[in-house]
């Protein structure tokens, strides 16, 4: 047996690697790495992972370099959790795997892309983009002789699947196969890590979106002052010399650490308040301990309230939708007509359903770039 030595005293409510309840196939261990390394540095190294570049956060890739892409953001993510983890002395490497994996179910064109393939699997479940996520580590990826997927440790693939807490909508066959393997509970709350990497999402996603929307010129600090948190960072920027860029990435300074610290105080003061003091207490608590104050959440709801005004129904961003909307429904239809058309691997099907599954996972797994090509290829004239 080989035993690795980390030099980290972890909290009693973090989860412990030597506990972990293993993978679905037999690895011998690593002997420099916990199975948590093992499990980011896969995710890292994945075909899925690097094709985040190229899918879109809010802006399709090609409009600037400068704005988010999935891949940014779950950096940005990763970040975030590491660091929020460290305080608490839980285990950041697992925070990390699920940061780093928690979007890579997304389809081209973010949620454009999702609400199309929703609609057309409708009649076998619809599509739900963090159950696309396991499936991904699970099956789609092909990188190993012995096994499908990634093979992951099951506290990794449970941090993902609890994104959003206990799962309590039905599941597909193929995540129903993961959590009676591990005897896993679907009715508890998720890790102490998966809820660092899940509300720091949010504080990464808010933050980006900000970022990129003030870089885009669709809105403006003035208007944002209107927000209550928002004014309350402002007022503590002290000027010498005013440069508007520099402002902008001062308030989104501020507003992450407001948040961060709001966070980390709240919950401490959880902690301490039920003293919570093991792992067994973290999932069985009656809600996610890692969590903002109510006045936090209150002007977080009016910073979404505000994005989705002034942002995502933009009529620069709705152009794109709509456009983005399109391409994805046009080749589901055409590979759904013409499955000959479909690479050799993706073309093998014995029903209606198994034909939907498979376009609709060959699809999901596509680029912004590589389905606007793609789109180009079969609908435009002029492309022979």
């Amino acid at each position: 047996m080989i035993i690795i030595t980390i030099m980290v005293q972890y909290s009693n409510f973090s989860t412990d690697y030597k506990l972990s309840k293993g993978r679905m196939f037999p690895e011998n261990e690593d002997f420099n790495r916990t199975c948590f390394m093992r499990d980011r540095d896969r995710i890292i190294h994945s075909t899925a992972f690097r094709r985040l570049k190229y899918k879109t956060q809010v802006f399709v890739y090609h409009e600037k370099d400068y704005f988010r892409t999935r891949l940014s953001h779950s950096i940005e993510v990763s970040q975030l959790a590491r660091s929020i983890s460290k305080v608490f002395n839980v285990n950041d490497d697992l925070s990390e795997a699920i940061s780093l994996s928690h979007d890579l179910g997304h389809t081209p064109f973010g949620h454009a892309g999702e609400d199309v393939l929703n609609k057309k699997m409708k009649i076998v479940g619809g599509f739900n983009h963090n159950f696309q996520a396991i499936k991904i580590l699970t099956l789609l990826e092909k990188k190993y002789l012995n096994f499908d997927g990634l093979n992951l440790s099951f506290e990794t693939l449970d941090g993902i699947l609890k994104h959003n807490g206990p799962i309590n909508c039905k599941i597909p066959d193929y995540i129903n196969s993961v959590l009676e393997f591990f005897d896993a509970d679907k009715s508890t709350y998720g890790s102490f890590e998966s809820q660092i990497a899940a509300i720091c999402d949010d504080i990464a996603y808010n933050n980006n979106d900000i970022d990129d929307g003030l870089y885009a010129g669709l809105f403006d600090i003035d208007q944002m002052s209107e927000i209550p948190i928002v004014d309350k960072v402002i007022k503590t920027i002290k000027l010498n010399n005013y440069d508007k860029k520099r402002f902008n990435y001062e308030v989104v300074r501020g507003l992450i650490k407001l948040m961060v610290d709001d966070l980390i105080f709240n919950t401490k003061e959880i902690i301490k308040k039920d003293n919570i003091s093991s792992y067994d207490q973290i999932l069985n608590f009656n809600k996610n301990i890692v969590c903002f104050s109510d006045y936090i959440k209150d002007q977080e709801l009016k910073l979404k309230s505000f994005l989705k005004k002034n942002m995502y129904e933009h009529a620069r961003v709705k152009r794109m939708t709509i456009k983005a909307k399109k391409i994805i429904t046009d080749l589901f239809e055409l590979f759904i007509e013409e499955p000959s058309l479909l690479p050799t691997e993706w073309s093998e099907f014995e029903n209606k359903d198994q034909k939907l599954t498979k376009v609709c996972d060959y699809i999901s797994g596509m680029t912004d770039k590589y389905a606007i090509n793609m789109h180009k290829k079969f609908f435009d004239l002029y492309n022979l």
